[in-house]
């Protein structure tokens, strides 16, 4: 089959890759409809994900047609059209009883590589690195998913590829970012980060009784999008003090819930902490740059919340701590328990409460995948979400 394949930092190639197989009497084989180019693919574009291996097959964002079943799976069939979460989970394990689906305990088949950094391994997922049980991912022609009667969503046929593809990661993901913020009707929700991921938690924000939505960025289509699509207020961190600006649309108390959509790679364009995080991931002297979270946490008022749906892959330095224990702050994160939720987003998509296409700005076939890698991690020619047909 043909598939996007990892072989390096900034090296993503279209190229022939090994068929899938059944393994396990609990898989399935997904023909590939769609998949899509997460920001969280960019963490290994960009070589901050460790444990890859050269011709890894990328892509965690994915759906399509059942062509073959495992003789244990019972609730698919050849010919259903499914989504694909993109935690893989057992469905029976204590975490998973507990619907903290992206902690299995059983997923991850290289759990002692996670276990070694982490402490205790979360779930595995579906094209990000062998600490997470290196499983080939959706950015392919086809693709083998384990306990298939647990993850996989069937899609009714009224609905298109494109309205139902995001219920595999990132819609979610923003949902429970919003969740995870455990707002009050009328509170004011500070975004950090308009792409996809921080799109989604602005949309749901207002799901959960959010009063204000302020969005924070640089890119102009981005924060466009976040005014027109998302309702939100938006500051462009170029050109305005975030703290300040903040401070000032808030009387002086700061927002209540602050979420940080960016995660491992923020910019923070010219800010000092920024410049130095820069430098020291250069030389290995820090594994993520994580401006986004330290100034989350100095911006939000005493006693709220800080919620993380950006990823972040290992050590982080210089983080207020101080600020985070003196003002009675919470902090929730997680990879997203996305089995959890998409059945109840489904229904909102179904219902028409929102349109998750809105947020397509590139389609193409799947061998224009490399291209695109690095249009989207440049942030070229509006480039905010592609989606890809094999």
């Amino acid at each position: 089959m043909k598939a996007i394949c990892w072989h390096g930092h900034g090296d993503v190639r279209y190229e022939t890759a090994p068929d899938p197989a059944i393994e396990d009497p609990r898989d399935a084989i997904i023909r590939v409809t769609r998949t899509a180019i997460c920001g969280s693919d960019l963490h290994l574009l960009d070589g901050y994900m460790p444990t890859m291996k050269s011709g890894d097959v990328l892509g965690h964002e994915f759906m399509g047609e059942v062509v073959e079943i495992g003789s244990g799976v019972t609730k698919l069939k050849k010919g259903d059209r499914v989504i694909v979460p993109f935690a893989i989970a057992c469905g029976e394990c204590f975490f998973c009883q507990k619907t903290l689906f992206s902690l299995c305990d059983r997923s991850n088949r290289n759990a002692e590589i996670a276990a070694k950094v982490m402490g205790y391994s979360p779930s595995g997922l579906f094209g990000y690195s062998h600490m997470l049980g290196g499983f080939p991912g959706g950015q392919a022609e086809y693709v083998r998913v384990p306990y298939a009667d647990v993850g996989p969503l069937k899609i009714p046929e009224s609905l298109t590829d494109e309205q139902v593809l995001f219920l595999t990661d990132i819609f979610p993901t923003g949902y429970m970012a919003a969740e995870n913020c455990e707002m009050e009707k009328g509170d004011t929700v500070a975004v950090w980060g308009c792409g996809p991921v921080g799109q989604f938690a602005i949309q749901s924000a207002w799901m959960f009784g959010a009063g204000r939505v302020i969005a924070i960025d640089h890119v102009p289509e981005r924060l466009e999008l976040a005014r027109t699509w998302g309702k939100a207020e938006v500051i462009d961190f170029t050109k305005q003090d975030v703290f300040d600006t903040l401070n000032e649309m808030t009387k002086g108390r700061g927002p209540d819930r602050c979420i940080d959509s960016v995660g491992a790679e923020a910019h923070g364009t010219g800010s000092f902490d920024a410049v130095i995080d820069k430098a020291k991931a250069a030389v290995k002297l820090a594994t993520d740059r994580p401006h986004a979270l330290r100034q989350a946490i100095h911006c939000c008022r005493k006693g709220g919340t800080v919620s993380i749906p950006g990823v972040y892959i290992g050590f982080l330095d210089k983080i207020p701590f101080g600020s985070f224990v003196n003002k009675g702050l919470t902090m929730k994160t997680g990879q997203t328990h996305v089995q959890r939720y998409t059945r109840p987003l489904l229904e909102k998509i179904q219902s028409g409460a929102i349109d998750p296409t809105r947020l397509v700005t590139h389609r193409a076939k799947l061998s224009d995948a490399p291209a695109l890698y690095k249009k989207f991690r440049d942030k070229e020619d509006g480039c905010i979400k592609v989606v890809l047909t094999p």
